[in-house]
């Protein structure tokens, strides 16, 4: 199966299942290229003869729709430039939203998911910093409990910290049946990107290597499966 097509179907997998798949929604978003997600939305209009943000808008009841939507209608620049003046007020813009705005309806204010849903990867990772060194505050910190800005966020960001919290989630003894599947979608989804990257910030945040944590929980082939492809991104002699 094309990624493009399997990136839909998983789409419309997580707006069958609600609310508790809306994060998969973000990470489909959020960790592609705005041509994987160009490449995605056609293929779901391909498949389901309807469009991925028509659906969404339809489906999602809830205050994560305008987020959700803006998300997955996104194409974003994928250049190197960044303007210091406009990551200046974006910088400004979000924190004062944040002071000021209600902390149970921040995923609706209008500049925060502007700024979210339009700018360059790039940017919005000079945003942040700009943030942290202006106003000498953590914004994961200051959006308190609103996950699903910050999971936003981090898959703009910070992917690999992003990807090695799922796993680490997918494959506790208490994980749900939505984080349980993470383990073989991130796995296989990233073994061609980023895995080399997700492994080391696993490590690092785990102090254990994921291939010896996914050999630990996982079984027969299936654990062999998985383990091989997190070695084909590693480095030879490496865990």
């Amino acid at each position: 199966m094309h990624p493009w097509e399997r990136d839909a179907r998983m789409a419309r997998k997580a707006l069958k299942r609600g609310r508790q798949a809306y994060g998969l929604l973000i990470e489909l978003a959020c960790t592609r290229s705005s041509d994987e997600l160009l490449g995605a939305r056609r293929a779901y209009r391909s498949v389901y003869s309807e469009s991925i943000e028509e659906d969404v808008a339809s489906r999602v009841d809830g205050i994560e729709r305008q987020l959700l939507v803006a998300l997955v209608s996104s194409y974003r620049y994928d250049g190197s430039k960044t303007n210091d003046r406009a990551i200046k007020l974006d910088a400004q813009k979000l924190e004062k939203a944040i002071s000021i705005g209600d902390k149970k309806q921040l995923i609706k204010d209008e500049e925060i998911v502007r700024i979210l849903t339009t700018r360059s990867k790039i940017h919005l990772m000079a945003v942040i910093k700009c943030y942290q060194e202006t106003f000498n505050k953590n914004i994961i910190e200051d959006l308190d409990e609103e996950s699903s800005l910050k999971d936003t966020i981090y898959c703009l960001c910070a992917p690999p910290q992003y990807f090695s919290k799922i796993l680490d989630s997918a494959m506790k003894a208490n994980a749900n049946k939505n984080e349980k599947e993470a383990l073989t979608r991130v796995i296989v989804t990233r073994a061609n990107v980023d895995m080399k990257d997700i492994a080391e910030e696993y490590d690092r945040q785990y102090k254990t290597p994921l291939t010896q944590k996914i050999e630990d929980v996982a079984l027969g082939n299936y654990k062999d499966f998985l383990v091989t492809l997190v070695q084909r991104a590693l480095p030879k002699g490496s865990d």
